[in-house]
């Protein structure tokens, strides 16, 4: 029987992602906003052998010991695990061994093209992805919050600088299949050099502004907006619907903004990513709400979707 309900705000639960290189402290973070959001019983999947005990005195939490092969499944049983054990908070540590760990997806996509494709991975992919997105999907309906930390790799360009040669940072690559981000309501890329985060990705709109250490106040904050409160942003930002449009409407306007049009016409996984960062832009900028950005991001996962199965076809 179909049952319509009220949207609130206070039925959803955290989907945190927190991308970094090694020792930029995602899982001292992650730790930190579980504990500042309260929650009562934290597990931790751990595949860093065991390097969240360290953090033992930060709070109370469990911990499953996840060890190779990393394989989509392993990762499902450890999130069931936790579920059963009374969870409310389960801090994925870390995602990348799912996709380039031992056992994990690129592994195993060769492993499968070798006996069943004759080295065709192509086709292998035909396998391992409804699998990975079996992992993705276990996160995203889990009953607890979700915290999960991604190693990273900060990418790099030559571009001329006026006839010199200058080596430029374009961002921090997520260790996972591309546009993995994107499932998650919140993306936060950590810095290595005094551990500072940027909002790469942002549906709650908390994080616009300069950058930040996680402490466990980033924590009551995202307790706060998902209790149903106003959404906290930086002084000076501007966050306002435009006045007599509704969300639809004001993205649809092509004059104005034209972002629907762009992730219908986008062809690659990279420039959805593009249209992202522009939009993360717009957002902390004032030019787009929470709201606009929230439908926006449905847009391009549903785009990010038909993407995938015409590559897989």
């Amino acid at each position: 029987m179909v049952q319509i309900r009220k949207a609130r705000r206070s039925a959803t639960k955290l989907r945190l992602l927190l991308n970094g290189p090694s020792g930029s402290g995602k899982t001292y973070g992650g730790l930190l906003v579980a504990k500042g959001m309260g929650c009562q019983r934290v597990i931790v999947i751990d595949t860093e052998q065991g390097s969240s005990d360290l953090y033992d005195s930060l709070l109370d939490f469990d911990v499953i010991d996840l060890t190779p092969p990393f394989t989509p499944e392993a990762y499902i049983e450890a999130i069931d695990a936790a579920e059963k054990a009374g969870a409310d908070c389960i801090i994925v540590d870390s995602i990348s061994h799912e996709w380039n760990g031992k056992g994990g997806c690129l592994e195993l996509v060769d492993e499968v093209a070798r006996a069943k494709f004759k080295g065709n991975t192509w086709s292998a992919w035909s396998e391992l992805t409804p699998r990975h997105r079996a992992f993705i999907d276990r996160m995203l309906r889990s009953s607890a919050h979700v915290i999960a930390t991604a190693r990273s790799k900060t990418e790099t360009a030559q571009v001329d600088d006026h006839g010199r040669k200058k080596v430029v940072k374009l961002g921090m690559r997520v260790e996972s299949r591309d546009g993995v981000e994107y499932e998650f309501t919140l993306c936060l890329d950590i810095v290595h050099d005094g551990h500072f985060a940027v909002a790469s990705k942002d549906r709650t709109g908390l994080f616009a502004g300069d950058p930040k250490p996680i402490t466990s106040e980033t924590g009551k904050r995202l307790a706060e907006w998902l209790d149903g409160g106003a959404s906290i942003t930086q002084p000076g930002v501007r966050q306002q619907e435009p006045p007599n449009a509704t969300v639809e409407a004001h993205i649809a306007k092509p004059a104005r903004i034209g972002w629907r049009d762009r992730v219908a016409q986008a062809a690659t996984v990279e420039e959805l990513s593009g249209i992202g960062d522009d939009a993360d832009a717009a957002l902390s900028l004032g030019k787009l709400t929470p709201a606009q950005r929230e439908t926006l991001d449905a847009l391009i996962a549903e785009r990010h979707d038909e993407i995938e199965a015409m590559a897989g076809a």
